[in-house]
């Protein structure tokens, strides 16, 4: 695991050295053991190395035999082994027995469509001596950002990096914080600045003859049509089998493993498999919280017993969060409003006393079916005959229903559930995932944006596989998958989601809707592959989620931030935002009319980000 930076002029002069000093300094927590760099007249490659696989030999940047293809990476390439040994047959020689240096003898082999026989997470730059070759995951588990200032491509994992290129332009993107407001992260390829990019997940982009050319997708992703006629027990044992290879793959290492257990289904599977495959050395981490409601430790502790791993627990009191929050979100290069960085990142903290990497469960609901939404759509469509005025009536009066502060209570879901009523499908779901709808977005805008972002909808498949399709492209790849990311890499951990092999997403598209979900029985396939392996109560429980007690904390100990960034005065002088309408989502929440957390955390995040990084 790295951080990788560089540039390549185009029509301006080359930067001075220090450019590139100062670009890896920023990526630092990415990479802490050492530092590597190609420089050349018009190049230079870069990267900040966390030393995971080959210890002593698996510095970079990689060269293939007579120096002339040169390649930095950020990430793990799991069946390098397999693509080493052909490459052997072939002729090609190596220098180490790291993972990355397939990359350069695959390009010399296969040109620039080598990426598609990689299995893994990874970001790479990669040069030829004459073009610039860029390449990101399928999923986007590793992040690439891009842009163009003063005729030099730049490129880093990291915006801070850009930042200290020459001629950064430090503008505001409007139409990405209008997509901000609406899905609480900026989906690529936009960025939160104006002239900065990200290259999207499976895509690669050439620059040559100083051109850059349109991006390419290198994978399709597969379309969930859900049409197998084979039974449960035969999918539960496919998915056993290639989940198992895929959680032994990601156990390539030469450094200690473990894996993050919340006590979930997801988590308690990958932990499961891990003690199979090397019983007695799982080391298992988990966040407990001192707020009851949010506190899921007890379950996390029953599948450590019950596995036999070596369980380490932290409890969250308040305090701890509230030491964090301001130095973590100052850390972030873009605003993301996804509260739940905050236990993930003092559970990474935690975990990095003992192992290097962890294992984590991002992505299985997004590919079994896991998550509420999906069966609150299927119920949604059994009232949309009713017309609007009834739906107007309806949330009216759930509106007026008391306001709970429990985590998920009865009256926060289904007030989230009315406000998507009426609404397609798309729209719906991003109402109930995101903060403000795109038509409220408009009406807190001083200077609103016109609609840029087009949400890619699979019309051809059922209901449950469209909105795991749109999961999959948004808030998986945009939300979970980042925060998972900035978590880990600033306590210089690697994470790793055994869900997410390609392989095994592949394998899971025709799985049929009924195997997913069945009412409110939400991953049947997957209780029914590994549930004999976990405690009852594990496979039983309903889904939680990484929730913190946000709404309650801005009535208190964080109301500070309410006061300072969302007051009346502030809002005037930044000049982004009408106060009326800010104002009333603040009053509605501290009075105790609403649960406004969502919305609340959303602007604050951007306003700590815009405070921070000022743009024009």
């Amino acid at each position: 695991m790295c951080g990788i930076g560089g540039w390549l002029t185009l029509t301006g002069d080359p930067p001075g050295p220090d450019v590139l000093n100062a670009m890896l300094d920023e990526i630092r927590h990415r990479g802490p053991d050492e530092q590597g760099r190609l420089d050349q007249k018009t190049v230079s490659l870069g990267m900040t190395r966390l030393s995971i696989n080959d210890l002593d030999g698996g510095s970079q940047p990689y060269y293939n035999e007579d120096r002339t293809v040169a390649a930095v990476f950020n990430g793990e390439i799991y069946n390098f082994r397999q693509l080493r040994e052909d490459l052997e047959r072939r002729g090609h020689s190596f220098r180490s027995q790291t993972d990355g240096e397939v990359i350069v003898h695959l390009y010399e082999e296969f040109g620039e469509t080598f990426v598609e026989r990689l299995n893994g997470m990874f970001a790479i730059a990669l040069w030829d001596g004459q073009d610039l070759h860029l390449y990101r995951d399928r999923f986007g588990i590793k992040p690439l950002y891009y842009g163009v200032y003063d005729g030099v491509f730049y490129f880093a994992s990291e915006v801070k990096c850009l930042r200290k290129a020459g001629g950064f332009t430090n503008r505001l993107n409007h139409q990405a914080l209008r997509s901000y407001l609406t899905m609480e992260y900026v989906p690529s390829p936009d960025s939160i600045y104006a002239d900065t990019f990200k290259l999207a997940p499976a895509h690669r982009l050439k620059i040559t003859s100083g051109e850059l050319k349109e991006p390419v997708r290198y994978w399709q992703f597969p379309a969930f049509t859900a049409d197998s006629q084979e039974s449960l027990e035969v999918w539960a044992h496919r998915l056993r089998e290639e989940l198992k290879a895929s959680v032994k793959r990601r156990l390539l290492a030469d450094v200690p493993l473990g894996v993050f257990l919340s006590g979930g289904l997801d988590s308690s599977s990958i932990t499961a498999l891990m003690t199979e495959i090397c019983p007695g050395q799982v080391k298992s981490f988990s966040v407990g919280f001192s707020e009851k409601t949010f506190d899921e430790s007890s379950y996390s502790r029953a599948v450590a017993k019950h596995l036999g791993t070596e369980h380490y627990e932290q409890v969250l009191h308040p305090q701890m969060a509230l030491e964090i929050i301001e130095p973590l979100y100052d850390s972030l290069d873009e605003p993301m409003a996804d509260a739940a960085i905050i236990p993930t990142y003092l559970l990474s903290k935690f975990a990095r006393r003992h192992v290097t990497v962890a294992l984590a469960g991002e992505g299985a609901d997004e590919l079994l079916g896991g998550y509420p939404t999906y069966f609150a759509h299927q119920m949604a469509h059994l009232v949309n005959w009713m017309p609007a005025p009834v739906f107007d009536l309806l949330r009216g009066l759930v509106n007026r229903l008391p306001t709970s502060r429990k985590y998920l209570s009865f009256d926060f879901k289904l007030k989230r559930f009315c406000s998507g009523l009426g609404l397609p499908d798309k729209e719906r779901h991003l109402t109930w995932m995101g903060s403000l709808p795109w038509s409220s977005s408009e009406r807190f805008l001083l200077h609103p944006a016109p609609q840029a972002y087009r949400l890619t909808e699979a019309s051809n498949l059922g209901l449950v596989e469209k909105i795991q399709t749109l999961d999959f492209h948004t808030y998986l790849s945009e939300g979970l998958l980042v925060k998972l990311d900035r978590a880990t890499m600033l306590t210089s951990l690697e994470g790793r989601v055994p869900f997410l092999d390609h392989t095994l997403v592949e394998s899971m598209a025709s799985l049929p809707t009924a195997f997913k979900l069945q009412g409110m029985d939400a991953k049947r396939v997957l209780k029914t592959a590994l549930g004999l392996a976990l405690p009852k109560e594990v496979v039983q429980r309903k889904k939680k989620g990484f929730g913190i007690p946000l709404a309650d904390w801005l009535r208190g100990p964080l109301r500070f931030l309410l006061d300072e960034y969302l007051s009346e005065s502030y809002l005037q002088g930044q000049g982004l935002f009408h106060p009326r309408p800010v104002r009333r989502l603040v009053e509605e929440h501290l009075s105790g009319a609403a649960d406004r957390r969502k919305s609340l955390w959303t602007l604050l995040v951007f306003q700590r980000w815009w405070d921070k990084n000022r743009p024009v």
